[in-house]
């Protein structure tokens, strides 16, 4: 089967998720410009979006038609080529409308699972939990002659254990988007030993079509990403522990965020950012990863805290931040989570002397919006994080300490075997975190 006719039937479990959702608009996309070559005019393509909420659907059809004008106004040069048959589409708009109803035509919203049973290829991005997972694609399986491919959006759940507990043998593989798939560009793919080389082709020929910036991990829980990303939270959340032995655990929550920010030159404090991604979310992917490490434990009783006091953090269906550890207002952090009486505190009340506290910035900051442009990364972080272990001050003892176990993570994702390299672990967190530099680097040595 030709990489065209595996695209010809295709499906997308949990569509109108907040993945499952920019899944099916770059599916769909390709799809429809596949269609549009003259060797497949004539040819019918089906994407059967399913998921279990007819409401989400509904929404997900106008969620794609605003993002699919916005992609053909960026192409009516090649729109004009692919329609270059049709004497009734002169204006730009007229090939841009005709466009847009043939990526949708595409499309059929159901909350039927039975309509994969014909599909070549599907893509799963439903709850992170390995059992639903099974049940599901077992299920497909057992109903499809077509002998598909599954391509898995898990960004935990080791890929051996769908495969053997599906009886999916060689025809699964992870293919986990970063969100919001639509405008992330990183894609981390896991194979196991089964996997039929040419579904791996066939998965990275996909990639490079959407222009995806491709990492191998291998088969071990977390991945390289969230493998990173677990311990580097629960770090953060430790280091606040360890400093609320002196204060309110809101002022240690509030310093480490902003030291693990603006010291170390993230988009996001490592606080915002668990909120961001959802206290359930990363409790949860904790619970899934822990059992398969050897010799540490990836377990926070501060995460089920909030979890039990109904603190979860994550974001609205309009990409709003809902608040978790810290408050927002419109992005602005306003208050932090007082764990003892349970109200969030205004920032105005103690940042003043927190920020005293972890003194200045080291000479040459430059905040995380300049400091990621920069191209040559060891000219200007060597002296920066130089400066900065030469300095005196609380700030710069902290973020030295957490740059420090920042690399070791990095570093012991490697030696695990995790990632084949130190460059597949930077450009995770170089391309799917934003950050301005590589966790292994040396400037923490």
């Amino acid at each position: 089967m030709t990489y065209d006719e595996r695209l010809q039937q295709v499906a997308v479990l949990g569509a109108a998720g907040k993945m499952g959702s920019g899944i099916l608009l770059l599916t769909a996309v390709e799809m429809a410009d596949i269609s549009l070559k003259p060797e497949n005019k004539g040819k019918t393509f089906v994407l059967n979006a399913i998921d279990l909420s007819d409401e989400g659907l509904a929404g997900l059809m106008d969620y794609l038609r605003v993002q699919v004008i916005k992609l053909a106004e960026k192409k009516t040069v090649w729109l004009r080529q692919m329609y270059a048959d049709r004497a009734d589409l002169v204006e730009n708009y007229e090939i841009i409308d005709q466009y847009v109803n043939d990526v949708i035509k595409l499309v059929r919203p159901t909350t039927a699972m039975e309509t994969a049973y014909r599909s070549n290829l599907i893509f799963e991005a439903v709850t992170e939990n390995k059992d639903l997972k099974v049940k599901i694609l077992k299920q497909l399986d057992e109903n499809n002659p077509n002998k598909p491919w599954y391509f898995t959006n898990t960004s935990s759940v080791p890929i051996h254990l769908i495969e053997s507990e599906a009886s999916l043998t060689g025809r699964v593989l992870g293919f986990h988007f970063y969100n919001p798939p639509a405008v992330q560009k990183l894609v981390e793919l896991i194979v196991t030993q089964k996997s039929q080389p040419e579904m791996k082709q066939f998965a990275l020929d996909y990639a490079k079509s959407l222009r995806k910036v491709v990492v191998p991990s291998n088969d071990i829980a977390g991945f390289i990403g969230n493998g990173h990303f677990m311990r580097d939270a629960l770090y953060g959340i430790n280091q606040a522990l360890e400093l609320a032995k002196n204060r309110p655990f809101y002022e240690a929550v509030y310093m480490i965020n902003r030291v693990s920010q603006d010291f170390l030159i993230r988009p996001m404090g490592i606080f915002q950012l668990i909120d961001y991604v959802g206290i359930d979310v990363v409790q949860f992917i904790m619970k899934v990863m822990n059992p398969h490490m050897k010799d540490e434990e990836l377990h926070s009783p501060i995460l089920d805290q909030l979890m039990e006091l109904g603190v979860k953090g994550g974001q609205q269906s309009s990409g709003a931040q809902k608040d978790g550890f810290l408050k927002y207002e419109k992005g602005t952090i306003t208050a932090v989570y007082d764990l003892k009486k349970q109200v969030y505190v205004a920032v105005d009340e103690f940042a003043a002397s927190c920020d005293q506290e972890l003194g200045e910035l080291p000479e040459g900051h430059k905040p995380w919006k300049a400091a990621v442009r920069i191209a040559n990364k060891d000219s200007h972080f060597g002296p920066y994080f130089d400066a900065m272990k030469q300095a005196n001050n609380t700030g710069a003892k902290l973020a030295v300490k957490y740059g420090q176990n920042s690399n070791a993570i990095g570093r012991r994702l490697v030696s695990d075997g995790v990632a084949n390299q130190d460059e597949d672990v930077n450009t995770v967190m170089l391309t799917g975190f934003f950050h301005a530099y590589g966790p292994i680097n040396n400037y923490f040595a």
